[in-house]
């Protein structure tokens, strides 16, 4: 009987562990409000632009920095970033987005976020955005 409980108990503990383990390793969507805190009260945010250079020049989050999602060199440019720090990533809507944060979590990347609905759902909700001349 206390084998039969200990190996329940086990058991148990190696399943509660793997679902641990998984919630860690996801990427989480996140919404224009906070996003916007982070921006504005994280020093250590890594922000990334994930659309293409000509959108990003019209418009973007302030202290994001612009990396194409469609660019041969994506990975090569954001193996620069610190893996063990937030990556926050956003695009027009979330597609390009979504894709990019599969690719920095497969690079090994322990914490992204991607803005839901990107900068659509950001001006939905009227926060500021840096516009070029």
């Amino acid at each position: 009987m206390k084998k039969l409980l200990l190996i329940l108990a086990l058991g148990l503990f190696t399943i509660l562990q793997s679902c641990q383990d998984n919630k860690t390793s996801e990427i989480q969507m996140v919404s224009p409000v906070q996003v916007y805190e982070a921006v504005y009260g994280e020093s250590a945010l890594q922000l990334v632009d994930v659309r293409t250079t000509e959108e990003y020049a019209v418009s973007h989050l302030k202290n994001a920095q612009n990396i194409c999602v469609t660019s041969t060199d994506f990975k090569e440019k954001v193996a620069s970033l610190d893996k063990e720090k937030p990556v926050y990533v956003y695009c027009k809507k979330g597609g390009r987005s979504a894709k990019a944060a599969v690719i920095l979590k497969e690079m090994g990347f322990t914490k992204v976020y991607d803005l839901q609905g990107g900068v659509t759902s950001w001006k939905d909700e009227g926060l500021e955005m840096v516009n070029q001349p």
